[in-house]
């Protein structure tokens, strides 16, 4: 619109026209001002920081990080607390895995299972290795209490068998003199040796911690899965379980088995749901199939459904019927 033509409007058009003019330069000029005040603080703030040792982050003012020195002083990873294990460097997901895995029943038998931390470069193990200090309480059972094969256990000597007129005969050596001590099977059984099995779906909790890396804690998942399963069809399903030690599979087998099986006909997506193999949505496939076209007929027909896999037909084969 030009000029001229602003003058053919009636007077309260132009008056009304000015007045909105007005009002948008002056929120121009405001918006301007307080933009530029902002952003001088920013700047004065962030240059504080700066001055103050703090690093950028990226997208935001700069902020100060209180770092902590290295300081590399003995340790064993069985009993450290945080605040030692971070003094060694280590970051602070590091040791919550280390806590989680204490927790869990885990224990650093040897200084090369610190090793398998989540994270840790072997840089920073190297670092560490020589400062760890595993407590004998920690170590393994076998390489603590393990006899050679073909070595007779010491005969103790009783009240009846020393002279009755002496002290004991000292050219005969006591159980407190012994090389060999009582083995506590209770606590530390004794581990198989390669070649020796273990069967998945006979064996109890007792007979499993005597396989090697496998403690309380496995043995216990290892029957607890094995409940929720049905039984086990090989032994792969092992790796299932979260953290399994994939050495130990060497020493298991899995005999022929009828597994327990589910009828997906006849139970609710709740009782559905708690087998491992089946999640919330394929169970609610499976029933609202049920519901609209009648009961299922075969693993076919759960394929159907768009919630399956043909690997999660595979894995589920051996669990359900119809």
């Amino acid at each position: 619109m030009g000029i001229r033509e602003f003058f053919y409007f009636q007077k309260s058009d132009r008056i009304v026209f000015l007045v909105a003019l007005l009002v948008a330069v002056a929120s121009l000029a405001v918006i301007f001002l307080v933009a530029d005040r902002f952003s001088t603080t920013e700047e004065g703030e962030a240059a504080d920081t700066l001055a103050a040792g703090g690093h950028a982050k990226a997208g935001q003012q700069y902020y100060a990080v209180e770092t902590q020195a290295t300081v590399l002083q003995p340790f064993d990873p069985n009993t450290a607390d945080s605040t030692l294990l971070l003094s060694l460097g280590l970051q602070p997901y590091q040791v919550r895995s280390i806590y989680r895995y204490r927790a869990k029943g885990g224990a650093y038998s040897r200084p090369e299972d610190f090793a398998r931390v989540y994270g840790l470069t072997a840089k920073k193990y190297e670092e560490l290795l020589p400062y760890i200090r595993i407590a004998p309480e920690y170590r393994s059972a076998a390489e603590v209490y393990g006899q050679r094969r073909g070595t007779a256990a010491p005969r103790r000597r009783f009240s009846s068998d020393w002279p009755s007129y002496g002290r004991p005969d000292s050219r005969v050596p006591s159980v407190a003199d012994s090389t060999h001590a009582h083995r506590d099977t209770v606590r530390f059984p004794v581990k198989i040796r390669q070649g020796e099995y273990v069967d998945l779906n006979t064996a109890d909790t007792t007979m499993l911690k005597r396989v090697p890396r496998i403690a309380s804690y496995f043995a216990r998942e290892i029957v607890r899965y094995r409940e929720q399963l049905g039984g086990y069809c090989h032994i792969g399903q092992l790796m299932e379980i979260a953290n399994f030690p994939e050495s130990a599979l060497d020493y298991f087998t899995c005999k022929p088995t009828v597994t327990r099986r589910i009828n997906v006909n006849q139970l609710s997506v709740e009782q559905m749901r708690k087998h491992p193999y089946l999640n919330f949505y394929q169970a609610k496939a499976i029933y609202d199939y049920r519901r609209l076209k009648g009961p299922l007929h075969s693993l076919q027909e759960m394929s159907l459904t768009g919630k399956f896999t043909s690997d999660d037909i595979e894995r589920l084969a051996p669990y359900v019927e119809f």
